[in-house]
Parts: C-alpha cells; sequence; structure tokens
C-alpha cells in the first residue's frame, strides 16, 4: 500500500469526526501536548483518559498524536526535549542515557517492564525531559487548536451551505 494513499485515509476519517468543533480543536491540543511529551507507553492512555474526563474529542487526540508522535518523530522529540530540558534545569543528560531511554521502549518488553525499567533511569533524566518536552508541547498545541478548530469551523459551515442548498433544491422541485 502507498504512504499517500494511507495518509489520505487518515485524513479523510480525521475530517469525518463529528461534534463541536472546539471540542475537536480541544481533543486535538491534548492529543498534540501528550503526544509531543517524552512519555510514550502512556501517550494512548493518557489521551483517552485527559479527553474522558474533559469531554472532549478522543479520537481527535489520538489522531494528533498519531502525527506528532510516529516512528519518524519520536527521536527528534527526544533530542529537542533533551536539549530544552538540559537548558532549562539544573541537570545535565546526555544522548546515551536518551539512546537507552529509546531502546528500553522499542524492546518489546511488556508495559511492566518497561515502565519500571524507565523509573530506574533517576529523576534528573525524567525531571529533565519532562520539562523540556513541557516546553516543546505548548506551542504545538496551540498550533493544533487553532488549525483544528479553523478546520472544523470551516467543516461545518460548508456542510450548512450545502444543507441549504439541498433545502432550497427540494422547494424549487
Amino acid at each position: 500500500m502507498k504512504f499517500t494513499r494511507i495518509r489520505q485515509y487518515y485524513y479523510l476519517k480525521f475530517l469525518r469526526i463529528k461534534g463541536d468543533p472546539r471540542d475537536i480543536a480541544w481533543g486535538a491540543c491534548i492529543g498534540a501536548i501528550i503526544g509531543t511529551m517524552p512519555v510514550m507507553p502512556f501517550h494512548t492512555v493518557g489521551i483517552i483518559t485527559v479527553c474522558f474526563l474533559t469531554r472532549t474529542s478522543a479520537m481527535a487526540g489520538l489522531f494528533a498524536s498519531l502525527v506528532i508522535s510516529n516512528p519518524f518523530t519520536y527521536i527528534p522529540i527526544y533530542y529537542a526535549s533533551m536539549v530544552i530540558g538540559n537548558c532549562i534545569t539544573p541537570y545535565e543528560v546526555n544522548w546515551t542515557q536518551i539512546h537507552n531511554i529509546l531502546n528500553i521502549i522499542v524492546s518489546g518488553n511488556g508495559f511492566k517492564e518497561t515502565v519500571h525499567l524507565l523509573f530506574n533511569q533517576g529523576a534528573e533524566l525524567i525531571i529533565v525531559m519532562l520539562s523540556g518536552g513541557l516546553i516543546l508541547a505548548i506551542p504545538t498545541a496551540i498550533v493544533w487548536y487553532v488549525f483544528t478548530l479553523r478546520l472544523f469551523l470551516k467543516i461545518r459551515e460548508k456542510r450548512r451551505q450545502k444543507h441549504i442548498l439541498r433545502e432550497q433544491k427540494k422547494k424549487l422541485n
């Protein structure tokens, strides 16, 4: 299957999400925040939980997270989180530690073992990565919110116009 075909399929699925544009945009915003944070094993659970608690679109959140955090982007996200975290915290983390974390995540261990190994890496590493990830996530989430809100407001307006045209045609016939 071609990549462009898969991309088009998921884009159309995203456009067909039903609901209030603001709820969809907030869901995408939540997905962008959690998807940008370097907490790989917790993305799906975190997005679904937060979207459920805030009554926003979990599907939009999962889609945004998938676009942001995928096998092509998670290494740059972890690297950027490390660099930003090193700048804003008093701790210093190097790429070797990050590489070890990525190996733990992709090693195929069970969820419980992965979480245990991640928490054994040390508090400094967790503080650096989470603070760097949060700084990286804030502008990403704002961009996703604005983009998604505008997109779904336009979609709603087009659907409304289409509905009005159908009603006018029915009246003429």
